[in-house]
């Protein structure tokens, strides 16, 4: 990553010293970069706006990606732990996450029925098994969100990027859809759980009707009109 940057960075110099606008509003943000990867420390622990990161996006760094520890912890671990303490100031220093788990507990949890589990769960005072939190976690890190369409037959869930316009997240399912997109009929997921349903988010009042400029929420079950 150092020698990446610095090989950038030379040929910023030489374009900013022709007036290179681009380069110029190059220049200082790889030298915040040079700055932190000569102290040993990660790219992606130098704070940076959207324009810095897009900025920096063709060297392709290393360090610059984002990074989750994974702690296997004893089933009395999570918390009071020096270990995990440990680790968890290592990953802030990094720009990282920390995950902790307890292989013991999820391979307990993978011998049980569905039905045995949440109470199993609630015993040992955790809420969910720690690979949805790894999941959660590694969406969380990439940007991605969930939404979900639901037929009579099966129900779907659809990953898109957060920020991702209605049209767009209809694209990922076809591009005719994104292509003739009308509107989106959206229900939160609560409220359709709550509801009972599409119909039933309906008559409560709870269905919205969204357009092309939407920008679809965690969660969210969508019903997408379209006309091609």
């Amino acid at each position: 990553d150092l020698e990446s940057v610095d090989k950038a960075l030379q040929r910023v110099e030489r374009a900013a010293k022709a007036n290179d606008k681009e380069a110029m509003a190059k220049r200082p943000v790889l030298e915040k970069l040079r700055v932190a990867l000569n102290e040993g420390k990660a790219a992606r622990s130098v704070p940076l706006d959207d324009e810095g990161r897009a900025a920096t996006r063709d060297l392709f760094l290393l360090t610059m990606k984002p990074l989750m520890y994974v702690a296997n912890v004893r089933e009395d671990g999570f918390e009071n732990n020096p270990h995990l303490d440990a680790v968890r100031r290592r990953a802030e220093a990094e720009g990282a996450v920390v995950v902790p788990v307890c292989a013991a507990i999820e391979e307990e949890l993978a011998q049980l029925d569905e039905a045995d589990r949440g109470e199993f769960l609630a015993s040992m005072g955790l809420s969910e098994p720690g690979l949805d939190r790894v999941v959660r976690a590694a969406y969380t890190l990439l940007g991605l969100q969930t939404y979900f369409t639901a037929g009579e037959k099966e129900v779907r869930a659809w990953t898109v990027k957060r920020g991702t316009t209605a049209p767009q997240a209809a694209g990922v399912i076809h591009t005719d859809f994104e292509k003739g997109f009308i509107r989106a009929e959206t229900v939160s997921f609560d409220d359709y759980m709550k509801y009972r349903g599409e119909a039933g988010a309906r008559d409560a009042g709870r269905l919205r009707l969204e357009g092309k400029e939407y920008r679809v929420q965690e969660g969210d079950v969508l019903h997408f009109r379209f006309n091609v």
